[in-house]
């Protein structure tokens, strides 16, 4: 089964950016999708961000316009570009590997001061 370790969360003022990588293990990452999500505090989570295999990316309307998600498969590695972050950025975030075992990353916190 596929490992994922996210890494680069951090606390960052409101306008700041950062950027979220989710490293995998494994030969496999190439063949499938990734998805970012986040989860606030007693909330749901929710669906931040998706990148298919070939590239193609779809956005929650929240995040559209200031994160971009991207891969890089020889490095096995999707990232998450964070920029114009405000307080209601704030969550835990997960890299997802739609792969048959649904892999999910272990979280990184996203803490956005106002």
């Amino acid at each position: 089964q596929v490992q994922l370790v996210e890494s680069g969360g951090g606390l960052v003022q409101a306008g700041g950016s950062l950027r979220l990588s989710c490293a995998a293990s494994g030969s496999t990452f190439r063949l499938y999708g990734m998805g970012w999500y986040r989860q606030a505090p007693e909330k749901e989570r929710e669906l931040v961000a998706i990148i298919s295999q070939g590239g193609s990316t779809n956005y929650a309307d929240s995040v559209k316009g200031r994160f971009t998600i991207s891969r890089d498969n020889a490095k096995n590695t999707v990232y998450l570009q964070m920029s114009s972050l405000k307080p209601e950025d704030t969550a835990v975030y997960y890299c997802r590997l739609y792969d048959p075992y649904d892999s999910w990353g272990q979280g990184t916190q996203v803490t956005v001061s106002s």
